[in-house]
């Protein structure tokens, strides 16, 4: 009869990668604080950030751990172990930068070798906010993304456009991939991939008991 109680959050792990300066931690910073720091604010993340945050879709309650990654080709070894038990990926690139979209597939090569086809992936168009040198437009990355058989956006993190539905977006079709998600919480012969809440050793999983909730954002690499 208090079984309704006893329904625990599902654990989503969602990884944030794309080329250094594209504002990869501006969009979580936005997205989890409500916060913006100007880039001659901001410094580049070294090795990995992370943050909590609880949502509701669908009717169900979720705990997102997001993992920033960085961008430098240095750290490429580190973060790389990270990618073990992802269930969303955002790619992120600055539309003012055709470099960083160009990149896009280096990193699509990346993610062939890291995590199954199964895994959710996003692109989000950073920085819209700097229309005036938009060097990509929306029906490239648009036409980018459908080729990719991933979901895209265009968002800033400095205006808040677009940050909130990007994540949204993400967990919503997570949701809707029960492999993804169900195997953790259902039987052990499932072959369930780790979630961001299972009790492992691997980089880049912790446990998300209510006592992590909050930035915590030292969970950087000290490297």
């Amino acid at each position: 009869m208090a079984q309704d109680k006893v329904v625990a959050p599902i654990n989503v792990k969602l990884l944030l990668i794309g080329n250094s300066s594209v504002g990869k931690s501006s969009l979580l910073l936005r997205f989890s604080d409500e916060q913006w720091l100007p880039e001659d604010e901001s410094s580049a993340t070294i090795g990995v950030d992370f943050r909590v945050h609880k949502m509701e879709v669908n009717g169900k309650k979720v705990k997102l751990s997001i993992w920033d990654t960085a961008g430098q080709e240095r750290f490429r070894t580190i973060t790389s172990s990270y990618y073990r038990g992802a269930q969303g990926i955002i790619l992120v690139y600055d539309v003012a930068n055709r470099e960083s979209f160009d990149a896009l597939p280096r990193w699509y090569s990346e993610l062939e070798t890291y995590v199954s086809s199964s895994v959710v992936k996003i692109i989000v168009g950073n920085k819209v906010d700097k229309e005036f040198s938009r060097q990509v437009s929306y029906s490239e990355g648009q036409q980018f993304a459908q080729r990719m058989g991933s979901l895209f956006v265009e968002a800033s993190a400095k205006t808040s456009v677009g940050v909130r539905e990007a994540f949204q977006e993400v967990v919503e079709k997570i949701i809707d991939t029960p492999e993804l998600w169900a195997p953790v919480a259902g039987s052990k012969s499932a072959r369930p991939r780790p979630s961001a809440g299972a009790e492992n050793t691997m980089p880049g999983s912790i446990s998300l008991a209510d006592g992590a909730d909050g930035a915590a954002s030292q969970g950087g690499c000290g490297c």
